[in-house]
């Protein structure tokens, strides 16, 4: 049983590594970015400490660097984090924390770390994946900041490198492996269209949060009909064999 057992945790390890590395270059990304949008080294640091997720870290940069108020982009950062609220309600019957493990497993929910926990075969092989996978990231996530932020701020004017282009550059990469079906097309293009019809009306980064709202209602609809149309369908079926 232990040989079989080896591997599959060596695996797990292995992934939640990779994974770690693949984002910490997000990380310096992250950091050239924020310092170069105006942000102090230990602002850059403490988002990544702190808020702990990048979609969300990438936004509120890009509002505060795009002229936007605080309260608009802490509003966008707030919307595409709420997300891991239900991260982790699916997370903690697997995982079963509590006390201050508990509060540490809730910083270290996010999308990798999701994905690597949900469809173990146990829940031991569950918390390993979600351990492994966010403290991996956790670490080099802030490294990754850390160095980018150095990196900017040893520039003596990194606008030239065309770092303002890397905010939309980052969504792009991180949206565009969902784009495989229809429904996030009508969701992208909605919230465009009402961000840019936004724009000549209210302040800068009121925009992206309006389209960040239309997104996840748009989302939430969809899900909803769905759980209607999978409903409608289970009760044709049951009638069906019932007829039979």
């Amino acid at each position: 049983m232990n040989t079989e057992i080896q591997p599959d945790r060596r695996s797990i390890v292995r992934d939640a590594v990779g994974i770690g590395v693949a984002t910490g270059a997000y990380g310096l990304s992250f950091g050239a970015i924020s310092v170069a949008s105006g942000l102090s080294m230990l602002q850059t640091c403490a988002l990544s400490l702190l808020l702990f997720s990048g979609g969300s870290q990438f936004a509120l940069v890009g509002v505060l660097g795009a002229g936007g108020s605080a309260v608009a982009a802490a509003g966008t950062a707030v919307l595409l984090g709420s997300r891991n609220a239900l991260y982790g309600l699916r997370l903690a019957p697997l995982l079963r924390v509590r006390g201050l493990k508990r509060a540490t497993a809730a910083q270290l929910v996010i999308d990798e770390s999701t994905a690597m926990a949900v469809g173990r075969d146990s829940p031991r092989a569950a918390r390993l994946g979600f351990w492994s996978t966010g403290l991996s990231v956790f670490v080099l996530w802030n490294l990754g900041t850390l160095l980018g932020g150095l990196g900017a701020q040893s520039l003596s004017n990194p606008e030239v490198l065309g770092l303002d282009a890397a905010v939309p550059a980052a969504f792009l990469a991180l949206l565009a492996p969902r784009m495989r079906a229809r429904q996030p097309w009508v969701v992208a293009l909605a919230a465009a269209a009402v961000a840019l019809v936004a724009v000549p009306f209210v302040p800068a980064g009121v925009p992206v949060l309006l389209a960040a709202a239309t997104a996840a209602l748009l989302v939430l609809r969809g899900r909803g009909d769905g759980g209607r149309n999978d409903s409608d369908s289970t009760d044709s079926t049951d009638a069906a064999v019932e007829a039979k």
